[in-house]
């Protein structure tokens, strides 16, 4: 397939009462993993529904390996996987079963890689999914994703509530899958330490809005955390910073443009930041808030 990114989302508009996805844009080029991080509710599950044309939206356009969402829909679908947070399968099956069913659904289903999954990760063929744990059915959603040579995986919200040596296991696996440079994933999550480890682009959405889309390195190097006395807050530009946070001791404030920043306020002390609190900063943006 001759296309430059696996994903493109051009002014995505979904409309419900009271929320609003408003015009959002994201490129996953091929060959990276897309950290799609955001509270609960900010639109992360909503933008994922549309790329899978589980719901309609409203405005804007999405494509897959150069192919138009919904009218190539067949087309798409031979080659996206999508893990979600709760199993989707049958609880009474087994993997022996779903190998069955699911080489009648995937023309390009492969009973040796999903075998191999199987071996790989510990996972019984003969046990019904009821009694499997948490981190045994999110293995087996990625066992099964995996399993039909698909070229894009996304992932929503799938790395919650799994213990750290599942999670690693799973993120080695990712990494494995990318070294087909035709490959992507788009990886919705809150635990933005995952992402720190693995993504190459970070979009950040809040509210229906992205705020943030691009590589991750570059957002990490722009932003940093400016620490100074409390006293001194009424002494900064308030278009200099995103937000402030008021200590007994201090305040830290968020700033975009670290060098910039040093420039102008020579002397000031400006930390390197973390996803997390560049998310914690911009969710909280146009007002001062308490640490605490």
């Amino acid at each position: 397939m001759e296309y430059e990114n696996a994903i493109e989302i051009k002014d995505l508009v979904k409309r419900y009462d009271g929320f609003t996805l408003d015009k959002v844009s994201m490129t996953v080029p091929r060959g990276s993993i897309m950290g799609f991080i955001g509270q609960n509710g900010a639109g992360k599950t909503t933008t994922i529904s549309c790329i899978l044309n589980l719901i309609k939206w409203d405005e804007g356009e999405i494509k897959l390996f150069g192919m138009d969402m919904p009218r190539e829909e067949y087309e798409i679908k031979k080659y996206i996987s999508a893990v979600f947070d709760e199993l989707p399968f049958n609880e009474d099956l087994n993997a022996n079963i779903l190998d069955k069913v699911l080489s009648g659904v995937f023309s390009a289903w492969d009973h040796a890689v999903f075998t191999e999954y199987l071996d790989r990760l510990q996972l019984p063929s003969k046990k019904k999914f009821k009694e499997f744990s948490k981190g045994m059915k999110m293995k087996l959603q990625i066992a099964a994703a995996l399993s039909h040579h698909a070229k894009v995986l996304i992932m929503d919200e799938a790395t919650t509530g799994l213990d750290p040596v599942v999670r690693n296991e799973i993120l080695d696996i990712f990494m494995e899958f990318l070294q087909d440079e035709e490959n992507a994933i788009l990886m919705s999550s809150h635990i933005t330490s995952d992402l720190e480890k693995i993504a190459d682009r970070v979009s950040f959405i809040d509210k229906g809005k992205l705020l943030i889309s691009g590589v991750k390195d570059e957002i990490l190097d722009d932003h940093g955390i400016m620490r100074i006395g409390k006293q001194e807050l009424a002494d900064i530009d308030r278009a200099d910073y995103i937000s402030a946070r008021v200590t007994d001791f201090g305040a830290d404030l968020m700033v975009t443009d670290r060098t910039a920043a040093a420039r102008k306020y020579s002397g000031a002390l400006i930390e390197k930041t973390t996803l997390e609190e560049i998310m914690l900063f911009y969710v909280n943006r146009d007002k001062t808030f308490d640490a605490n």
